[in-house]
């Protein structure tokens, strides 16, 4: 009995000694890098490539009701994977079969990560947790969180520091619920507008573009990830991605090495110096070679020019199998993982291909030291964000702030500064004595409003334009008729819409296009939509629908001109996540604006504007086309400048930059400090008060290679009383006059350059000249 006790002593000692013991990658007063260095060299290699591997996560948790726990599936694959990371863990939408009453809402969610935190970390060896990685372009894309706009209406504000507010709101709803990366911004640059993914990017401008792009970064934290709602930003996508052959998703772009060096990597340079940590690959190849296995792109510009030696390369969602499977450059998935390993990718989003890694090392096809330097670069960060000292969430906190009423103002703003007035005639805005009929496919259509990437909606929280006009108005001078579909033309009743019209003294059509999704369509296993021609959704617009013209379909032409046959004054509003034909409308309407995709207070915003409760000051962030003929028509292509056509001109519709006010504005008394800014005034000649968005192209009259016509290098949205006037300093970086010369070297030449201040890329009202000298 003795020697029993003896023994169990001893076992008890033993036992508290083990758990008093303390290895460097516990201590939290190291160094991050010195932890995951200390980490790595304890793990076996299964361990280590469970890190690389990024599983889809929405079949990690059951519900029962108002319980949630880990599923059998998620503990087989941390215990038999060893999985680090999971992506749309909260995800919900037709794809996943995820929807209000089989999905989490924020508290549920917290719950769901704790869950999965504690099982990961008490069932893995060494006591890793995971990382959780969600969608989150324009909104966390779960049950519950706060939708903006999608990116294309979030760039139309020209407002860096609300693209901030946005991002931290996004950000601090992700932490809240227990995720940890939120993928975006999307810096894809828009010059294919036939591509289904527009709607994500920040328009056709590398300058704008990168600038609304870091701002969004800053707002998700600026990579401090000791703060406790940054997020790890992820760029999206790694490169050229938006200008692809013929519009179509994931084909190959033609991007020449100068132009990819002086036009698409730049907002992916200011983004990652705002303080991005995460760059996702892309499923385009450019000059033969593949994005995802692209070494010069991802390693040798990526590590070794700018040094992004903090941060983690992930591959698009089996983007890595496409290596295999899409673009025929490996016979198997193993050697797929080698090409993109030692291309520089770090995580396999989806994770068929890096599990095959241990093989493929005990085989000797590849180092296991460079399975470790991927290791290292996501457990660093793993350890930055604290997650092992803190891997939980509150629920009651999640369920109480995520939505709040500041984040629902935040959505509101930001579909305010994002509607764009194209035409106005005098109409607008309209008189709230009159009564309305509001019609169209987009009039009353929640899921219309939201764009892709967004999760399926509770009642009463997406507010249409009809619900929006009808809490201004009152119920009883505010008609609705939907008239037809976007895209089903049996879905049809234009003489009631007719009908309808008549009882009212304006009609507000309300057309486009649609990203909805919805548990009839098909999908790709990368979450694209599958064009099908069986059943005709509203869906035209959205990844994986790519379009072969830019008109609208279904018959909402044919609904457009019966209303015009009215004789009642018609606005057109369209509501679309790409530049759509408007070439009948600007003929034939007597005001009309774009919302893009305004999200879900986009009702209410666009009801402010139309009357006159907001003073609209959205800027086009992408050329609209007359045609598709005229593709690509971007503004700042380089010169020669396009000649006309024999049908029609070259110039676009409405031009980059474009958008008009209530009021007017002066430009006036252009100087130039220090030999570089720009100062001059601006003056509100109107009545109304109203958002002014000034713009600085630059023109460089001799360079040594050939350039734009002009190119934006500022830009500042300004806010006037009537009758006041500002003075507006625009600041030029001496480096924003740099070229990529004929020695492929970034470089200021000695030259002349006109300074061009203007409302947009065609509207110049001020002009001025620097120059430059050699060193």
């Amino acid at each position: 009995m003795m020697k029993r006790l003896l023994l169990s002593g001893l076992l008890l000692l033993s036992l508290t000694m083990a758990a008093a013991t303390k290895y460097p990658y516990q201590d939290s007063s190291l160094h991050p890098s010195v932890r995951a260095q200390d980490l790595l060299s304890r793990m076996t290699l299964e361990e280590k490539v469970g890190q690389l591997v990024c599983l889809m996560g929405w079949d990690s948790y059951v519900r029962n009701g108002k319980k949630v726990a880990v599923s059998d599936k998620f503990r087989h694959e941390i215990d038999s994977l060893h999985v680090g990371m999971y992506w749309a863990v909260f995800r919900a939408d037709p794809w996943t079969q995820k929807t209000l009453d089989n999905g989490l809402n924020p508290a549920l969610a917290a719950e769901a990560a704790n869950a999965m935190q504690r099982y990961a970390i008490e069932h893995s060896r060494l006591g890793i947790p995971i990382f959780l990685a969600e969608e989150a372009p324009h909104g966390h894309m779960a049950i519950g969180p706060t939708v903006f706009p999608t990116g294309l209406g979030m760039a139309a504000t020209w407002n860096q520091q609300l693209m901030e507010q946005a991002g931290a709101v996004i950000s601090k709803e992700i932490r809240l619920q227990g995720g940890h990366i939120s993928y975006g911004p999307v810096l894809d640059l828009a010059r294919e507008p036939r591509w289904s993914r527009v709607e994500e990017t920040m328009g056709e401008d590398h300058y704008l573009g990168g600038k609304m792009g870091a701002a969004m970064v800053r707002g998700l934290g600026e990579g401090d990830l000791s703060l406790p709602y940054s997020t790890i930003a992820t760029l999206k996508h790694f490169i050229a991605y938006g200008t692809t052959e013929g519009g179509q998703n994931g084909a190959r772009s033609i991007v020449g090495p100068r132009e990819l060096k002086q036009v698409f990597l730049p907002p992916f340079k200011r983004a990652i110096d705002a303080g991005a940590l995460s760059v996702m690959t892309s499923y385009n190849s450019l000059d033969g070679v593949p994005c995802t296995s692209n070494k010069e792109l991802l390693t040798d510009v990526l590590r070794g020019e700018w040094g992004f030696d903090r941060g983690f390369v992930v591959s698009d969602l089996f983007s890595i199998d496409g290596l295999r499977g899409t673009h025929h450059t490996a016979a198997s998935s193993q050697e797929a993982a080698i090409q993109a390993l030692l291309a520089g990718v770090d995580v396999d989003l989806g994770g068929n291909c890096f599990s095959k890694l241990v093989d493929a090392v005990k085989q000797g096809k590849v180092s296991e030291e460079a399975v470790n330097t991927a290791v290292k670069r996501v457990l660093w960060l793993k350890f930055e964000m604290g997650l092992f000292e803190n891997p939980y969430v509150n629920a009651k906190t999640a369920q109480k702030e995520v939505h709040n009423d500041a984040a629902v103002a935040t959505a509101k703003q930001t579909a305010l500064e994002s509607i764009t007035l194209l035409k106005n005639d005098g109409i607008l805005p309209l008189n709230k004595k009159v009564k309305v009929a509001v019609v169209g496919p987009n009039a009353d259509n929640v899921y219309n409003m939201l764009g892709d990437y967004t999760a399926p909606q509770a009642d009463g929280k997406v507010v249409t334009v009809y619900n929006g006009i009808k809490a201004m108005l009152g119920e009883a001078s505010c008609v609705y008729a939907k008239g037809c579909a976007v895209r089903d033309t049996l879905d049809s009743d234009i003489p009631a819409a007719v009908e309808t019209a008549m009882q009212a003294d304006v009609v507000v059509a309300v057309v486009g296009g649609s990203s909805a999704r919805d548990f009839k369509t098909s999908y790709e296993d990368t979450g694209a939509a599958t064009a099908n021609q069986k059943f005709i959704s509203d869906m035209e617009c959205g990844e994986g629908f790519d379009r072969a013209t830019l008109d609208l379909l279904g018959r909402q032409m044919d609904l457009l001109e019966a209303l015009k046959k009215t004789g009642k004054p018609l606005v057109v509003v369209y509501i679309e996540g790409r530049p759509l034909n408007k070439n009948w409308a600007d003929e034939n309407a007597n005001a009309l604006l774009t919302a893009y995709y305004p999200g879900e207070q986009g009702g209410s915003a666009i009801a402010d504007v139309l009357f006159g409760d907001y003073n609209p000051a959205g800027r086009l962030p992408v050329s609209v086309p007359r045609h598709v003929g005229q593709l690509p028509v971007y503004y700042n292509k380089p010169v020669p400048v396009a000649h006309d056509y024999v049908e029609m001109s070259a110039q676009p519709l409405y031009p980059f930059g474009y958008g008009l006010s209530y009021t007017t504005f002066e430009y006036s008394d252009l100087t130039i400090i220090d030999g570089l800014d720009a100062s001059f005034k601006v003056t509100n000649t109107g009545n109304r008060k109203g958002d002014e968005v000034v713009q600085l192209y630059l023109h460089q009259d001799h360079p040594s290679v050939v350039q734009p016509e002009r190119q934006l290098k500022a830009f500042k949205r300004i806010t006037l009383e009537p009758g006041e006037t500002r003075q507006v300093t625009l600041d030029l970086d001496y480096g924003d006059l740099g070229i990529v010369d004929a020695n492929m070297e970034w470089t200021v030449e000695p030259s002349t350059y006109q300074i061009l201040i203007g409302p947009s890329s065609n509207d110049i009202r001020l002009k001025g000249r620097i120059t430059t000298i050699p060193d």
